[in-house]
């Protein structure tokens, strides 16, 4: 009798985006990579249940490493619609309201939105670790920063407003919006696009090469190369301190 193959999981991806980029960094910063590393690992397997993003505040419940799950909640600086558009007008971006309703992420909206410091984001958690964002905490970043990739409003939710209120306070409604967005959808005289000049592919995002790393497989790797058992903790500070050198000079 021949057992059937299971089918492998999807593999889960979040801060694809620039704005889910933007909220990963702030979150992540100060973390260590032990704390990164597990947090991804809770991300993976689905660790975080009850996820709510409220206006201004997310909340949930991650399973760890106790029978009963730790109740995580992240707090952030909130934005303020007529602020953002005054300036969205200083800068003559105003128009990024209707890239946002028609799905895209704007930069120059988002850098109005996004939160750009590690004060700008505050969590707690009830599990034991006194570190400044535990796995717990960071596992929910991620699912959060999972749903900006989604669906970019969700940043707007997260910061303390939303697009109806940015478009009230630039003068127009949702259906002004709708209605803007939807002349759009006119066919373009050049329909086939052949003088259309694409813009500049966009940077790609520095990575830290040790937390995208398993520490297993790394481990595993390192022995392979002839690093004795005794001396994985010191090659494991060399490969940071290279690495570090690396993204110095780039």
């Amino acid at each position: 009798m021949t057992g059937r193959r299971r089918k492998a999981a999807p593999v889960r991806g979040y801060g694809i985006t620039r704005w889910s980029r933007a909220f990963v960094c702030v979150v992540e910063a100060g973390a260590d990579h032990r704390h990164i590393t597990g947090a991804r690992r809770y991300f993976r397997d689905r660790h975080v249940d009850d996820l709510s993003i409220g206006e201004g505040t997310i909340t949930s419940s991650v399973r760890g490493s106790q029978l009963d799950p730790f109740d995580v909640i992240v707090r952030t600086r909130s934005v303020d619609a007529d602020t953002v558009v005054g300036l969205l007008r200083t800068t003559g971006e105003v128009d990024d309201l209707l890239a946002l309703a028609r799905g895209e992420q704007p930069a120059g909206l988002g850098s109005l939105i996004a939160p750009t410091e590690s004060a700008d984001v505050e969590s707690s958690c009830t599990c034991p670790d006194e570190a400044p964002r535990c796995i717990h905490v960071l596992a929910t970043a991620f699912e959060v920063a999972a749903e900006i990739d989604r669906r970019p409003t969700t940043l707007l939710q997260v910061m303390g407003t939303d697009l109806p209120s940015l478009l009230a306070a630039a003068g127009g409604g949702p259906e002004s919006a709708a209605d803007d967005a939807s002349t759009d959808d006119a066919l373009p005289e050049d329909f086939y696009g052949d003088t259309v000049v694409l813009p500049p592919p966009p940077p790609f995002p520095a990575v830290d090469a040790l937390t995208e790393l398993e520490p297993a497989a790394l481990r595993t790797a390192l022995r392979a190369s002839g690093v004795p058992a005794t001396q994985l903790a010191e090659a494991f500070d060399d490969l940071a301190t290279f690495y570090a050198e690396l993204k110095r000079r780039t």
